[in-house]
């Protein structure tokens, strides 16, 4: 989850982060017009599907052995791929 959320939400939200406190650091006034509220919540809630959908799609173990590519003796490229588990 913290690799998510620092590839994911952090990015998200700093920029918002940094122009909010440099708003209140020279005194101004915030102004956020309705627009950029729902523009915000929008992006909030489609960085949370991406972390469901990650999560969902990629958080479990698969089963088998990854090989990854090599050179075959004969010079030639071997594709990666997964070999199957030894059976029980």
């Amino acid at each position: 989850m913290g690799r998510e959320f620092l590839t994911i939400i952090v990015p998200l939200l700093l920029p918002t982060a940094l122009y909010v406190a440099w708003r209140l650091w020279f005194g101004r006034t915030l102004q956020f017009p309705t627009s950029w509220m729902w523009l915000a919540a929008a992006g909030l809630i489609l960085a949370a599907l991406t972390l469901v959908a990650v999560s969902l799609d990629f958080g479990g173990p698969r089963s088998g052995n990854y090989v990854p590519p090599y050179l075959d003796d004969d010079g030639k490229v071997v594709p990666g791929h997964v070999d199957p588990a030894p059976s029980r």
